[in-house]
């Protein structure tokens, strides 16, 4: 290590004991600040409450010129501000919905004249040219995409107006680009990576493991069996806690059975008027709700330390938006329980979902031709007037052929029809493709959610295999440990196919081992997703070898 390298390190750790009070920096958060610093486009994925906002606010304290800060939730941009005030780390600003004109003029006007060291922006802000137009006058030196999962169509929580942010950075001249999520799972990273345009980018994945929280799956033999079976363990369970449930009507009918039982519960979905969401939500964590019942409209940026238990009404859609949603619980450290309550007929509801939304090539083509006839960009609002398809759809149709090629996203929303595209047929049969791949995708997701559900092994293990991450010993706080039904695989150095290794299908194309089950192989493979074979069989017939690079 240099010596300029050697005096930055000293810096940043006075900054990090004078400013945050930090005895000493997580690993992951000083390998991000000084990858930024180095020069490089950074991805964190790290879970909740371990310190990721610190690393931007320590990194603009290290290198001139001001930070733009890009997340959709505007309760947490108004806290961060505050607490970035509160600390003396520099003066910041919000501009998003909730602002008046005066006060964004005022925001816009400090960052000018170079005295506004944080700017936190609602990515529909963009909608309004000016927006852009001031970030290009004040070339901030660092960008930063808060909840990045959201730009990831195979993320859980999916985001149309983050699709820009790629355009937006590169209208910006590329500053340096931090894009912070808690959880994402290989194929999100790399996507997250891929629409932001990352130059040189340091991927930077801290542990998954929360090892605090009891994982556990009660097999139930109908609906009604199920509805008794949680509330009953509702009832028992140390609180305040969380129940997730698929559907609106669900979380109606759970809350209500908890009130009759004299627990002091609400539902919470987004069919409710959001000034009411806003005084749920704010009850809740002032502890004056024991039990939440919601959709997944409730949770992202929520951060209660005490949260005793996260309980599952229904099969989540994958893995990755299960353990966004577990992870809401035990913040402070102490025990935690996150039970999923599962019956196989739920699946069936998210295989419907999964199902939705299907595109023909006859809808696509025609949201391609009505781009191809606009004289300039035209914003999705004003496209969805001249075609005959759902905001959905749209919205979907728009996404694939962007994903092709066919379609450019502008900074400001719009969205124009590529100059390589000539045949518009041919573009929206690739299109079309694209969206039975993600189908496909969605489908081995759900298969691999299926597989936590009914595996016969260390629970905790196989989320992280989920993960990328390895667990070498069983966890011995889940159900099957406590229970000794978990099973050894054969060593790795035994194995056909150790993790992490590159394989090739005959008919699935390339792919990377995540975890073995017994005699049985899970990959996931670069094009249709999680498959699980058998291990004997593959070898037998020559189905899997691996790929030598």
């Amino acid at each position: 290590m240099g010596k300029q390298s050697k005096s930055r390190q000293r810096s940043l750790h006075q900054l990090a004991q004078e400013r945050f009070g930090y005895d000493r920096l997580h690993p992951g958060q000083e390998q991000a600040i000084q990858a930024v610093l180095d020069g490089h486009d950074v991805l964190v994925v790290m879970p909740t409450g371990s310190g990721k906002s610190a690393i931007y606010q320590l990194a603009t304290l290290l290198m001139p010129g001001a930070t733009v800060v890009v997340s959709p939730l505007l309760a947490l941009q108004r806290d961060q501000a505050q607490a970035i005030t509160a600390q003396e780390l520099g003066q910041a600003a919000v501009v998003n919905s909730a602002i008046c004109d005066a006060d964004r003029q005022e925001a816009f006007e400090t960052l000018q004249e170079g005295e506004l060291e944080f700017l936190f922006l609602a990515p529909e802000q963009f909608n309004n040219p000016e927006t852009l137009e001031t970030l290009q006058a004040a070339k901030p030196a660092l960008f930063v995409v808060d909840e990045a999962h959201c730009i990831s169509a195979w993320g859980h929580d999916f985001r149309p107006d983050y699709l820009r942010l790629g355009a937006i950075v590169e209208a910006l001249d590329h500053p340096r680009v931090l894009a912070l999520t808690a959880t994402a799972a290989p194929p999100v990273r790399e996507e997250i990576v891929e629409r932001l345009g990352m130059q040189n980018a340091a991927v930077i994945v801290e542990g998954f493991d929360r090892p605090n929280i009891w994982l556990a799956v009660e097999r139930v033999g109908d609906e009604a069996e199920k509805q008794q079976i949680l509330c009953d363990r509702v009832v028992q369970a140390e609180k305040p806690g969380i129940v997730y449930a698929a559907t609106r009507k669900r979380t109606e009918e759970i809350a209500e059975q908890l009130q009759e039982r004299g627990i002091t519960a609400r539902f919470y979905h987004a069919g409710i008027k959001a000034t009411e969401r806003q005084q749920i939500e704010a009850a809740f964590m002032q502890d004056e709700i024991e039990v939440l019942v919601a959709t997944t409209a409730f949770g992202m940026g929520v951060d209660k330390p005490n949260v005793r238990f996260v309980f599952h009404a229904d099969i989540s859609d994958s893995i990755d938006s299960y353990y966004q949603e577990i992870g809401r619980s035990g913040r402070d450290g102490d025990p935690a329980k996150a039970i999923l309550f599962y019956h196989s007929d739920d699946l069936n509801l998210r295989r419907f979902f999964a199902s939705s939304g299907q595109l023909e090539s006859e809808q696509v083509e025609e949201v391609a031709e009505v781009l191809q006839q606009q004289t300039e960009p035209i914003a999705p609002q004003a496209l969805k007037e001249q075609v005959d398809l759902s905001q959905t759809k749209l919205r979907t149709a728009l996404s694939r052929l962007a994903e092709i090629g066919a379609v450019d996203t502008l900074p400001t929303g719009e969205v124009t029809i590529s100059p390589l595209t000539k045949n518009m047929g041919e573009a929206a049969e690739a299109a079309v493709q694209a969206q039975e791949r993600r189908q496909q995708w969605e489908r081995s997701r759900l298969e691999m959610m299926r597989g936590y559900a009914e595996v016969r092994d260390c629970r905790r293990k196989y989320l992280l295999n989920y993960f990328g991450e390895a667990l070498e010993v069983p966890c011995d706080n889940c159900d099957n440990c406590k229970a000794g039904v978990t099973a050894e695989p054969p060593p790795e150095d035994n194995h056909p196919f150790p993790v992490n290794t590159r394989v090739k299908h005959k008919s699935w194309g390339e792919g990377v081992v995540m975890r073995h089950e017994a005699d049985k192989v899970v990959v996931l493979f670069d094009q249709v997703g999680y498959k699980t074979l058998g291990v004997n069989l593959a070898r037998l017939y020559g189905l899997l070898r691996r790929v030598k690079h």
